[in-house]
């Protein structure tokens, strides 16, 4: 018979034998997959800015074209040409540019050699100001071109590469650390000096030895732009994003814009392909809104996302006024940029502060020594 043992005297049992159920580990909180609103409206950002690209190509090459021809005839054996002297030419000597911006700040008085270039400046600094930097990624022919071969590497090699940060960053610092040396070479020269320098055999004929570097082109200018593009391939636009001194001044100057990229978090799907899509590698996935000088406002981000107002370029919200940032529409940003082109440099050939009027004399006399021409040193103050 089996012996009942009373609970109030029943023998102590060591609790090892028995542990207690094991409690459930906590579980990672889960982010909730937000649903997608699919945006409905056709996207025509991408159609409007290769458009703008394409013209800005086919217009540079043509003044390029007439370039040539209209310097041939002042060279032995050129034949003589109706052709004038395109003064769009100057938009490719910025540096001349920012000496006669100087000149107009101290004097107040349009300088009257490359007076175009000045303008031109002008121009795509106050298209940086209201629509980021959009003339590097709308108007710029370099650009241009760049993205033509980085989208040509990805085509031939599957993929673009991107460099490690710690590199990338430090070689996005060199176009700084250029017109940093642009800027404090022309800050330190005075008026007179400014006036010296234009005036001067090299300064008149600035854009012809611009012209013959191509022309005459060197060995070791061969190889450096052979390494150019060569490097543009695999990686998006490497010379806008390391080396171009004139990207540098747009990018701070579009620091000011009140445009800017934002992102709608409440309705954004976290799909990132807005930051693949980015040309400059920027995390546009992970900010609210982009404020870097890196910015082109290209709106590849804003082309490729596909929730409904989640991502746009937009002005900043007023309190009390505006609640909400107001978009800024595709058609608007390309108005702003042609009127800004457009309106800008129509003022300077009505006002006649767009053409140099060096006589073809001087043209005559310098032009076919033009590789000999050399930099003038400034005066010592």
């Amino acid at each position: 018979m089996a012996t009942q043992v009373h609970p109030e005297i029943a023998p102590e049992v060591p609790l090892y034998l028995f542990p207690p159920p094991a409690q459930a580990r906590p579980r990672p909180a889960t982010r909730a997959k937000k649903k997608l609103i699919r945006r409905t409206d056709r996207d025509y950002s991408q159609i409007a800015r290769r458009s703008f690209q394409g013209a800005f190509l086919v217009l540079n090459v043509w003044i390029g074209g007439v370039f040539y021809f209209w310097v041939r005839q002042f060279e032995p054996g050129g034949a003589p040409t109706s052709w004038q002297r395109p003064a769009g030419v100057e938009g490719w000597l910025p540096i001349a540019a920012l000496m006669n911006l100087k000149y107009f700040a101290l004097t107040h008085h349009v300088p009257s050699l490359h007076p175009a270039g000045m303008f031109l400046l002008i121009s795509f600094l106050a298209m940086s100001f209201l629509f980021r930097k959009a003339f590097c990624s709308w108007l710029c022919p370099v650009g241009t071109i760049s993205e033509y071969l980085w989208r040509a590497g990805q085509k031939l090699f599957r993929r673009n590469f991107r460099l490690p940060r710690w590199l990338d960053v430090g070689l996005c610092g060199l176009k700084y650390l250029l017109l940093g040396f642009f800027v404090w070479a022309v800050s330190s020269m005075a008026v007179d000096d400014l006036a010296a320098f234009m005036n001067s055999p090299y300064g008149v004929i600035a854009d012809v030895k611009m012209l013959n570097f191509f022309r005459h082109m060197g060995e070791t200018g061969a190889i450096v732009l052979g390494v150019l593009v060569a490097a543009s391939l695999f990686i998006q636009n490497f010379w806008c994003r390391y080396l171009c001194p004139y990207g540098a001044l747009l990018g701070i100057t579009s620091l000011f814009s009140p445009a800017r990229i934002r992102r709608n978090v409440e309705t954004c799907i976290d799909c990132a392909k807005c930051a693949k899509a980015c040309p400059s590698a920027l995390p546009v996935d992970k900010l609210v809104t982009i404020k870097s000088a890196e910015c082109t406002g290209c709106l590849e981000c804003v082309a490729v996302c596909p929730a409904k107002d989640t991502l746009n370029l937009s002005l900043p919200k007023i309190p009390g006024l505006l609640p909400q940032p107001p978009k800024l529409p595709v058609w608007a940003m390309a108005a702003g940029i042609a009127a800004l082109f457009f309106g800008i440099v129509g003022f300077a050939k009505t006002a006649g502060h767009w053409d140099s009027h060096v006589p073809s004399a001087i043209y005559q006399q310098l032009v076919p020594h033009a590789d000999e021409a050399r930099h003038p040193m400034p005066r010592e103050n």
